[in-house]
């Protein structure tokens, strides 16, 4: 793969109908972010774009958002690989990640403001859930550090600009940035951070992952890219910065100031609670002169945060099944879209090798994950078709058999409505469904796969529409 910038990824997303450009006038406040909610709320995941504001009144910089998670066309796009290979990409890069490599100059340092110059104003900051959140919000990669120390974290920790000049971050406890602020907190110091906006694709998807613990977000970057990411020192502290991003917020967060924060609109669906959390001083803005800016959606599933989170929380898990634990059966790992990308419904294709193989490989699953659901069934299932799935819930499962509660689980999904917290932790429940099969069937009620095929050409003799064979009807048709 190629150490493609973010605006190069930009190009080539538009030119397959993946990206699609605003000219109008747009107002950050409401327009953008209720115009990219209809590209997910109204539009079929195989059709949805993201979109790309050219004139954002009161800035001079242009606004792109959805651009990344608009599907899995759009995140393949990113990675630089085909849809069915974004599973096995972030298996390499996990196993074989790359160490980066340190620039003196840097494309997102064509412009440097400080001090007083360095406002946030002239940003195309937008309002995401407008009418309801109480401020724009910055929603990008926020990178801190461990006090005397070169470890970096990379995290999307949600950014409430209060003015021109400071923000409040929704960082929680055990949480990484959080962790190594921690570290200079205890030393009544300011904690360096950045955030960073428009980068290196794979970067950016490596920063929305929850990373095995020792791993660093920068080298899995690389081995999703294949080569190392490009890094340069900020101006004004000493993180190090993806070279090639669009914009860097420079900061540092100060050691007990605390102002409130929310409510915003999540990515389950709803208004998150108001709360007190760290305030940090903007100390230098840098970018490309040109630059664009870029902010991830959110709120109301599905959005491109449940893409992007589904998507790399199943590569994370897949890896952990197959490599970590030998489950070599499993074939395909999807989680869904329907309700946030890290605490959905997780389906899993296999070849079961003995009995109850199938509850045994989701009990792993929901052990190592924070999914609250998991599905198992076999190799001719096509797990991203809810038409198939539902059909092994009607014809391959058995509720009092294949089924496993896990219950009395602290759930890392701390914003799931379902559960009540008890003295500030939740703790609830998974559910493991063995959709394999476990008894013999009877034979498909279709025609032989050689008569299906020629009624297909039939089919097309006739003027019918055209058509691409869904997996679930091929996998039947082959076996017939």
């Amino acid at each position: 793969m190629s150490n493609r910038s973010f605006r190069d990824f930009l190009a080539v997303a538009e030119q397959q109908g993946l990206v699609r450009r605003v000219t109008k006038s747009v107002d950050a406040s409401w327009e953008p972010a209720s115009m990219i909610k209809w590209a997910f709320q109204a539009l079929p995941e195989k059709d949805r774009f993201g979109l790309l504001f050219e004139n954002v009144e009161g800035s001079e910089l242009s606004l792109c958002t959805g651009a990344l998670g608009a599907s899995r066309a759009s995140y393949a796009l990113a990675l630089d690989c085909e849809p069915d290979q974004i599973n096995p990409r972030w298996e390499e890069a996990l196993v074989n990640p790359l160490k980066p490599a340190i620039v003196e100059k840097a494309a997102c340092q064509e412009v440097v403001l400080m001090g007083d110059e360095a406002k946030l104003s002239d940003l195309p900051v937008p309002t995401w859930t407008p009418g309801k959140d109480p401020a724009p919000y910055i929603t990008t990669t926020v990178m801190t550090k461990l006090v005397d120390s070169d470890n970096q974290n990379s995290g999307v920790y949600r950014t409430l600009v209060r003015d021109d000049h400071h923000v409040v971050v929704n960082m929680n406890p055990r949480r990484g940035g959080n962790d190594q602020c921690e570290t200079w907190w205890s030393q009544g110091k300011a904690a360096p951070v950045a955030w960073v906006i428009g980068a290196d694709p794979a970067y950016q998807l490596a920063s929305v992952a929850t990373m095995p613990t020792g791993m660093q977000e920068m080298e899995v970057a690389g081995g999703l890219m294949g080569e190392p990411i490009e890094l340069v020192k900020c101006v004004t502290n000493d993180i190090l910065v993806p070279a090639n991003a669009e914009i860097i917020i420079e900061g540092e967060i100060m050691p007990g100031e605390r102002d409130k924060e929310g409510p915003f609109g999540e990515n389950l669906g709803f208004m998150c609670e108001i709360s007190e959390k760290p305030v940090a001083r903007i100390t230098a803005i840098t970018r490309r002169k040109d630059a664009i800016y870029y902010g991830m959606t959110s709120q109301m599933p599905p959005s491109e945060s449940t893409t992007l989170q589904s998507q790399s929380t199943a590569g994370l898990i897949s890896k952990i099944l197959r490599h970590d634990l030998g489950e070599k059966a499993i074939k395909d790992f999807y989680i869904d879209l329907t309700f946030g990308g890290q605490m959905a419904h997780g389906i899993i294709s296999m070849t079961p090798q003995y009995e109850k193989h199938g509850l045994k490989v989701g009990r792993l699953a929901a052990e190592v994950s924070a999914l609250k659901r998991i599905t198992v069934v076999d190799e001719d299932i096509d797990v991203r078709d809810p038409v198939h799935m539902d059909w092994v819930l009607n014809a391959r499962y058995n509720p009092s058999r294949d089924t496993v509660i896990i219950e009395d689980v602290f759930m890392r999904a701390a914003m799931d409505p379902s559960i009540a917290a008890v003295d500030g932790v939740k703790i609830g429940s998974k559910i493991v469904i063995d959709g394999t099969k476990s008894v013999p069937e009877d034979e498909f009620s279709l025609p032989p796969k050689e008569t299906m095929m020629k009624a297909l050409e039939s089919w097309k003799e006739a003027g019918l529409p055209e058509f691409d064979i869904p997996k679930r009807a091929q996998s039947r048709i082959d076996k017939s």
